[in-house]
């Protein structure tokens, strides 16, 4: 075998390796899609602590409250905890108007700017105010969610169902999936993670993760306050929960809305910081997940081994597999004489589909990346369609064919975050005006 041969051969065992080690994922995605985890009623009714931080969100808080106020669920087992977080605006004073259940701190400290930061002053205040042993569990929400009329009875059927002893997270769907397409395929990324992520792995009985809001966890797990304070909270949450054999399930009917971006500039932002903090769950986590998979014995392996998985950065890691491959092609005609470029890169023949050239092969392989992303996205259109509401048929074109170049900007945005060190966290505008009355009346449209 020439220099060529082996450097094709080499990269490609790599390439298929790395397949290999996430192709349960495509497994997750068929399971999801044919089926879901369903929970019975319960007569039960949990005493439950309702998160809601908030950084300049005075447009927006009052809807979730009243969201909150109006679920069919006794109010009387509820009580709302709203933190301002570093606030210039009236959203202490607005939460202040409501009646009930409802607590209102306020935290302003320019140095701790985080949502991990907001939950950690919360959890101390809620231990010496009320103690949080006093309740069953708490949600955790953003200000500018909205829940579906049944959403707090459908996540109690689960917790329920489980012994209170998963964390429980839910259906995020999108106030504004059709504003533009910068929110539609925002809401396209989350309804594919419910649909091919969440739901596969709860009938599997393998751990999911939370995505950032929307999931309720026993009162056990926050007794001693709350310590995820990083760029993401949410990611470090998850691991250490799994790592800790606490499992995260998913409740497919427990439904509940947020405000998307709707700026290419803040979407840009918003997943860099996102790409950072999964780098430095990575940095801090991967070796107690490599020492708990192959040390020691522990249920829940395959759902180590799922959440080690997904925080390895896999766009850095393929694209330096191909900056590799296509280092070590361009120095072969110095190392084997016969070979030219356009023997290495074009092959004997332009036939897309018959050609040897890498050049055609890393066609192939961008083609069938595409038809996959577009068909996925396509399948989410129909399959959810009685929750995907007002998307113009053009809009779901356009979602649909934009979607592989979507998630092929995580590429750069990944190197972004990892040559950058100086991300903070800035707030991401909520202006949208959507009502409890509004997505309850799409809600009841979908049931008919």
């Amino acid at each position: 075998m020439n220099y060529l041969g082996i450097v094709l051969l080499v990269t490609r065992i790599l390439f298929t390796l790395m397949g290999l080690m996430v192709m349960h994922f495509m497994v997750f995605a068929v399971i999801g899609l044919f089926f879901k985890k369903r929970y019975p009623k319960t007569e039960k009714r949990y005493k439950y602590g309702l998160i809601i931080p908030a950084r300049n969100e005075e447009t927006v808080v009052s809807k979730l409250i009243e969201s909150i106020q109006k679920n069919e669920y006794p109010q009387e087992k509820l009580h709302i905890f709203v933190i301002a977080h570093n606030c210039t605006d009236k959203t202490a004073e607005i939460a202040r108007k409501y009646s009930g259940n409802i607590s209102v701190y306020e935290y302003n400290n320019p140095e701790e700017n985080t949502m991990g930061y907001a939950f950690k002053y919360l959890f101390s205040c809620i231990e010496r105010d009320f103690g949080t042993k006093n309740f069953d569990g708490f949600f955790l929400f953003n200000a500018d969610n909205i829940l579906d009329k049944n959403y707090i009875a459908r996540m109690n059927d689960a917790f329920d169902y489980f012994g209170k002893e998963c964390v429980i997270t839910s259906f995020r769907n999108s106030k504004n999936f059709g504003t533009n397409l910068i929110s539609g395929l925002y809401g396209m990324y989350f309804t594919t993670g419910c649909r091919f992520e969440s739901r596969g792995r709860t009938v599997m009985g393998c751990s999911t993760r939370v995505q950032g809001t929307g999931y309720l966890v026993n009162s056990k797990i926050v007794e001693n306050g709350w310590k995820y304070v990083t760029l993401a909270e949410d990611w470090e949450f998850t691991t250490d929960q799994i790592l800790q054999g606490c499992n995260i399930r998913y409740c497919d009917d427990a439904v509940f809305y947020d405000e998307q971006p709707t700026s290419a500039r803040i979407m840009w932002r918003q997943r860099v910081r996102w790409s950072r903090g999964h780098l430095i769950v990575f940095y801090t986590r991967i070796k107690d997940l490599l020492s708990k998979l192959f040390t020691g014995k522990i249920k829940n392996r395959g759902s180590v081994y799922d959440i080690m998985a997904n925080v390895l950065p896999v766009p850095l890691i393929i694209s330096c597999l191909y900056i590799i491959q296509g280092a070590l092609l361009l120095t072969a005609p110095f190392v084997d004489k016969t070979l030219t470029y356009r023997q290495i890169f074009i092959g004997s023949s332009t036939n897309l589909l018959l050609s040897d050239g890498v050049l055609f092969e890393w066609l192939r392989s961008a083609i069938l990346y595409n038809f996959m992303m577009i068909l996925g996205a396509i399948t989410i259109f129909v399959v959810e369609r009685k929750r995907i509401m007002k998307v113009s048929f053009v809009k779901k074109a356009l979602v649909s064919l934009l979607w592989p170049l979507f998630l092929f900007l995580q590429f750069p945005m990944d190197y972004q975050a990892l040559f950058s060190r100086n991300l903070g966290w800035k707030p991401i505008p909520h202006n949208d005006q959507t009502s409890f009355e509004h997505v309850n009346q799409k809600e009841n449209a979908a049931a008919q």
